[in-house]
């Protein structure tokens, strides 16, 4: 009777002492399947316990610059024990990648991140699994992929916005347009350069969608220059001056740019095109308690703080204009067929530039 009254002192003791140890050591672990769908107040206490044992987390992300990096670092502060390698690779690389590990029946990524696009492709090739995160409630609908039995493919964790940049030092005020109508201003003729990229095709579409193709083909006259350069890259020939304007920049990389100093502003054009990142997790993930916890933390308030931080926006924000998403809702098939159709009409309007 002593014994046995020892014992349970000594268990509670620890269990006061080291809860999370307990936890781990009293639960049997899950299948994946079962973690997918697992939504109990010690989600994370699982999660976490989970993460602990399996040492890492590999991340595959599409985040651009020091974000990757920055966020890296943030959950591994708040989850000490769990290591987390991030990889960074464009979005199409990333889905290239994910299939030939598949199909070699190796796999290495836990979770995703990366543009809508590329996860609609990855769904589609069956490279992800649907799953439940506490955190999904606090977007809307349109910001979260159905899956089966209430779980999602992805959340929407970060958007970025292309609309038109432009030098504020060399732009006469009377110039700047207020939509895609100005444009047409005979102050931007020949000063205006685009990148050879989505971005800049997205923008073509989103003037078809709102102004219809026959104003795109009056662009023409306006003799804008295309850049085999990534967008970034452009943002600083107009900082520079080489360029004066581009109607297909990113808000975030003009937000980023400012703070260092660069005289360019930002605007948003009649509808805004909008790529978004999504958190996913793969079909068959090493590291499925990590995989979890990650995702989770990407949609959650410290994640989306980590990105609010590189000026990305939230699919949860209001920031006053209309946001247009061209490949939500729609077939992979098409949105290829799209972007192919509108590329081609960009080079018809357009001027190799230097």
């Amino acid at each position: 009777m002593h014994f046995l009254v020892l014992a349970l002192s000594v268990l509670l003791v620890r269990s006061v002492l080291f809860p999370a140890d307990i936890f781990a050591q009293a639960r049997k672990p899950m299948t994946i399947s079962e973690l997918v769908t697992y939504n109990g107040k010690d989600r994370e206490q699982v999660l976490y316990a989970g993460a602990k044992a399996e040492g890492k987390v590999t991340w595959y992300t599409s985040l651009a610059g020091e974000s990757y990096k920055g966020m890296a670092k943030a959950f591994e502060g708040k989850y000490p024990g769990v290591k987390l390698e991030a990889y960074r690779v464009s979005g199409s690389e990333m889905t290239v990648r994910l299939m030939e590990e598949s199909k070699a029946k190796r796999h290495i990524a836990d979770t995703v991140e990366t543009t809508e696009g590329n996860l609609m492709f990855m769904r589609d090739a069956f490279l992800l699994r649907p799953y439940h995160s506490p955190h999904f409630a606090s977007f809307p609908e349109d910001a979260k992929e159905k899956g089966e039995r209430g779980l999602y493919f992805w959340g929407i964790a970060r958007e970025s916005y292309i609309g038109f940049a432009y030098n504020k030092k060399l732009l006469a005020k009377n110039a700047v347009p207020k939509n895609y109508e100005g444009l047409l201003h005979p102050d931007l003729k020949g000063r205006m350069g685009v990148s050879v990229s989505d971005p800049a095709f997205k923008v073509i579409g989103a003037m078809i969608r709102t102004k219809g193709q026959e104003f795109v083909k009056k662009l023409k006259v306006q003799e804008i220059a295309l850049h085999t350069i990534i967008p970034p890259a452009l943002l600083e020939l107009i900082a520079s001056g080489e360029v004066l304007a581009s109607p297909g920049i990113f808000r975030n990389h003009t937000l980023n740019a400012i703070a260092k100093g660069a005289p360019v502003e930002w605007l948003p054009m009649d509808i805004v095109p909008t790529n978004v990142g999504g958190a996913a997790i793969t079909v068959q993930p090493p590291h499925p308690h990590g995989a979890l916890l990650l995702a989770d933390y990407l949609l959650g308030p410290e994640g989306q703080a980590v990105l609010e931080k590189f000026e990305y926006g939230s699919a949860s924000k209001n920031l006053g204009f209309k946001r247009w998403r061209p490949d939500h809702g729609i077939a992979t098939e098409k949105y290829e067929k799209d972007l192919e159709r509108w590329e081609k009409l960009l080079k018809e309007i357009s001027r190799r530039g230097a």
